[in-house]
């Protein structure tokens, strides 16, 4: 996408605002505390946190003091695992927008009591923050194809798809649009069911994008061992979705041999099958897949969910971690007690866990089955209407590799 570098680095200034908006909830919550309290928040029950788009470990958990009176702990995270990214993508209009951060919880009053951002009195201010923001961005592929880049809510840490407003006017702009899910099938691809679809943005088509190193990655450097985390994603996206596509995306190093057997595989149990080299070749490459697309989209597509928004909380979890392979499923204590409270709230599920398996253990390669997984945390997201289910040993804010990109970045 053009311009790559803009993109990369600050682009329109939509993280920006974002951060701002999210942390202008922080100091208003902070800043009623200083001066009386009034809404007698309590602050170990405040969940909302503050965010930055750094990596910086050092700000995962903090002590912030009010006054002399007053110290609470504060836990940042990325600007893409936070809820008011996640409001700007699922937001439809600036109403919509408007409606989602007045009803985002905060924490609790003296009494057990939810307080809202609404309670504070800010969402005008948040709002105007936004308002750039919410406006999807168009952009240009290395072929002058029209696109839009919106959004940036990782898959691992929070919903993984591009914006509700820029997908609705790439539809009234074009007879086919594509959108991506973010990381694998496990991620991403059932996110979108989970919580995008169910607004009312039905595919016609599921597209499974596969790579041979990918596969080779799961089996050990071995495809026949490594197919097995396809068979995983081909049942999962199959239970979505009966309208679906494999494509390979092929890389110079892939031998016949393996392209061949890969083929195979995916036609032996019923799929369609597609090569896309536009690695190497651009649109000239990707047109045996394109025409796939034109012949398969136009099937009829029977879209399935995993539960109902009615089901109890608890209810979802296992049925969405049972679909993952686990047998069984461990809660520390104080997920009980949060589970307990938002047992009856008619949300979806969003799994934040590693990207690199899936199950919650990135070592876990290939398909697992009946493994034991830990849910360490669940956070309600009023305003985004999910609840977030943290599996394992997933963090909202990574630290810098001891080789970070940012030692080879160089200026003209």
């Amino acid at each position: 996408m053009e311009p790559a570098l803009d993109i990369n680095l600050h682009f329109t200034g939509d993280m920006h605002a974002i951060t701002s908006a999210n942390n202008l909830i922080s100091a208003a919550i902070d800043n009623h505390l200083y001066w009386g309290n009034e809404l007698d928040i309590d602050p170990d029950t405040i969940v909302f946190r503050r965010c930055i788009d750094m990596n910086d470990r050092a700000l995962r958990n903090v002590t912030i003091q009010i006054n002399k009176d007053i110290t609470r702990k504060e836990h940042f995270e990325l600007t893409a695992a936070s809820e008011i990214m996640a409001i700007l993508c699922l937001s439809s209009s600036t109403y919509d927008l408007y409606n989602r951060i007045q009803n985002i919880y905060i924490g609790n009053n003296k009494k057990g009591e939810k307080i809202y951002v609404k309670d504070l009195k800010c969402t005008d201010a948040i709002v105007l923050l936004l308002k750039d923001a919410l406006k999807p961005n168009v952009v240009l592929t290395k072929e002058n194809n029209l696109a839009f880049v919106h959004g940036g809510p990782f898959a691992n840490i929070a919903h993984g798809t591009s914006s509700i407003m820029a997908t609705k006017i790439a539809l009234s702009l074009s007879d086919i649009v594509v959108t991506e899910a973010g990381f694998g099938s496990d991620l991403g691809g059932i996110k979108y069911f989970d919580i995008v679809s169910r607004l009312g943005l039905l595919p016609d088509l599921v597209v499974l994008n596969v790579s041979i190193r990918a596969l080779k990655y799961n089996g050990d450097n071995s495809l026949e061992k490594g197919i097995s985390n396809l068979e995983f994603h081909l049942k999962n996206m199959h239970f979505f979705s009966s309208n679906l596509l494999v494509v390979l995306n092929q890389f110079e190093e892939d031998a016949k041999e393996e392209i061949e057997y890969l083929k195979n595989y995916v036609e032996n149990l019923g799929y369609s099958f597609s090569i896309c080299n536009s690695y190497k070749e651009g649109s000239k490459g990707s047109t045996e897949f394109a025409t796939k697309v034109l012949a398969c989209i136009n099937q009829e597509n029977k879209i399935n969910y995993l539960y109902n928004l009615d089901d109890s909380l608890d209810f979802k979890i296992e049925k969405m971690l049972k679909h993952l392979g686990a047998s069984n499923i461990y809660y520390t204590d104080e997920v009980l007690k949060k589970l307990e409270d938002l047992k009856q709230a008619k949300y979806s599920i969003c799994i934040a866990k590693t990207p690199n398996s899936i199950s919650d253990d990135e070592k876990k390669l290939g398909y697992p089955k009946d493994y034991t997984v830990t849910v360490k945390d669940i956070k309600l997201c009023n305003g985004a209407q999910f609840i977030v289910v943290y599996l394992g040993n997933i963090l909202t804010l990574p630290g810098l590799s001891h080789d970070a990109n940012l030692y080879k970045m160089k200026r003209d």
